[in-house]
């Protein structure tokens, strides 16, 4: 006898359909698996055999069992088919009847003892389901506040086999049980107020936040850089709902449990030694990385030139299209990556470069050398580069900074234009705008054409650099609140183009 229950796949962030179809037939005992599954897949028959026993289901195991999961160009991957798998025999079986399997997504993994235990992704897989016009989900009961998440989808979280095996099998379903909803805990995002002095860093952090643009901050130990780093999420916008669903269902593709949406933006800081695939995502299964658990937020990189030059350049395709290409024998997978660059170093080897506590004692060479493990092209992608020099005692013990909340009310402000003027262009924020959509947006008074026009000819700017001074310009516009761009604008966006690196 032939069933077939449904269930899901997670490949990089996305969530595909799987159809687990269970045959019996008679023969000479044996089970397979089939549908290119990995070592977890195919240790699931042990774990279902030995549920449907001790669960007291008389499965007859003296006949010829196969499992195809389908499509079976899919790689599947982990324990979430367990539950699928289990009915499905029981339905081939004929324990259960296996008309209502049509239209329920089963997601688990089994114990020994029928126990149904927890599973990673649940959020992408719901997400599908809504989409593929599936009407209701049966998940562990430790997902169902994850699962219910998603809206227009009647989800049944269980405890056990047999609570799954009489939900699936029923014409009629009772109506799914209430989950009482709880807010996400909020985070401590540290306040500016802590941050003394550096007003031009302070004022290139409002801007980076104003209009989403990647940052640099070069400077000696101790001037603030991390400092002000980790205080830019509290300047940022929090997530709108659709960009909280995004950015939840990608934390948790990454195996991460939510029980609520996302609200504040993501802030990544991964260590200078981490490796590329850990950073832009792979794997044999491609998993999302650190610049994709970044999306929609924010992606830090203290001690900037310490970092590999692969793991660096590895960043190029994310900065400038928002996605990461991981491509394998048999699919290419892409992984959103729309993220907000910051970044630190220090201006030379020893640190102490332009008034560090010591004195410098790096040669030009040196210097020269250690700047360059930075590439011209991946500069060429940040848009502001603000000096951090060493603070001074006066301003140490002086009063606090302006606070988080008075910079943030003018961000919102400068996005709120944004918003309004982009509508029709597809971008959110200045920073990704591109070619014709830059030019009708970033009309530019007379004086501030002639300046732009020779900070081209002198500083021997590229043409992307061309286009970040434009989009930066057009940030400091809406800070001020001015509908064109004018010269300040500009001299102010040229300020933050250089740092002391002979680089445009």
């Amino acid at each position: 006898m032939l069933a077939t229950s449904l269930t899901a796949a997670v490949v990089g962030v996305d969530a595909h359909l799987v159809r687990v179809e269970a045959d019996t037939a008679p023969g000479f005992p044996k089970f397979t698996l089939v549908g290119l599954p990995d070592s977890a897949v195919r240790e699931s028959q042990e774990r279902i055999r030995a549920a449907l026993r001790n669960c007291g289901y008389p499965f007859k195991w003296d006949r010829r069992i196969t499992l195809n999961l389908a499509p079976a160009s899919l790689r599947k991957a982990g324990s979430s088919f367990d539950l699928a798998a289990a009915v499905g025999l029981l339905a081939a079986d004929g324990t259960l009847s296996g008309g209502p399997l049509a239209g329920v997504l089963l997601v688990g993994e089994l114990a020994l003892d029928g126990a149904v235990r927890p599973v990673a992704a649940v959020l992408p897989m719901m997400l599908m389901a809504r989409q593929r016009g599936i009407r209701a989900a049966i998940v562990p009961a430790a997902n169902g506040r994850e699962a219910r998440l998603v809206g227009g989808l009647d989800v049944y979280p269980v405890d056990s086999l047999p609570e799954a095996v009489g939900l699936a099998g029923a014409e009629c379903r009772p109506a799914p049980p209430a989950i009482e909803a709880t807010p996400a805990a909020p985070g401590r995002v540290p306040d500016l107020a802590d941050v003394r002095g550096q007003l031009l860093a302070r004022r290139a952090l409002e801007i980076a936040a104003a209009g989403g643009h990647n940052l640099l901050l070069s400077g000696p130990p101790g001037s603030g850089k991390t400092m002000l780093a980790r205080r830019l999420a509290g300047i940022l916008p929090p997530l709108s709902p659709e960009e909280a669903i995004e950015t939840t269902a990608i934390h948790s593709a990454a195996g991460r449990p939510f029980d609520a949406l996302m609200e504040e933006r993501p802030f990544r800081a991964p260590h200078h030694t981490t490796s590329d695939a850990a950073l832009v995502g792979g794997g044999s299964v491609p998993r999302p990385g650190e610049v994709s658990l970044a999306h929609n937020g924010v992606l830090f990189l203290d001690e900037l030139p310490e970092f590999r030059r692969n793991v660096l350049e590895a960043l190029r395709q994310p900065l400038e299209e928002g996605v990461v290409s991981v491509s394998r024998v048999r699919r290419t997978v892409r992984l959103p990556a729309r993220f907000q660059l910051v970044a630190a170093m220090n201006p030379c080897p020893c640190g102490n470069a332009g008034g560090g506590s010591a004195g410098c004692r790096c040669t030009p060479r040196r210097v020269l050398a250690y700047r360059a493990r930075i590439s011209g092209p991946l500069l060429d992608r940040i848009d502001l580069l603000a000096e951090v020099p060493a603070i001074r005692f006066g301003e140490i013990n002086g009063p606090p900074g302006e606070p988080s909340a008075a910079v943030a009310g003018r961000v919102a402000q400068a996005r709120t234009r944004q918003l309004d003027r982009l509508a029709a262009t597809g971008a959110r924020t200045n920073a990704a705008l591109e070619g014709t959509a830059l030019r009708e947006v970033a009309a530019i008074d007379e004086a501030g054409r002639r300046l732009l026009a020779a900070a081209v000819d002198r500083l021997g700017l590229t043409a992307r650099a061309h286009d970040r001074v434009l989009r930066v310009a057009r940030t400091l516009a809406d800070l001020q609140g001015a509908q064109r761009i004018l010269g300040q604008h500009v001299a102010e966006a040229l300020q933050f183009r250089r740092c002391g690196f002979d680089t445009q």
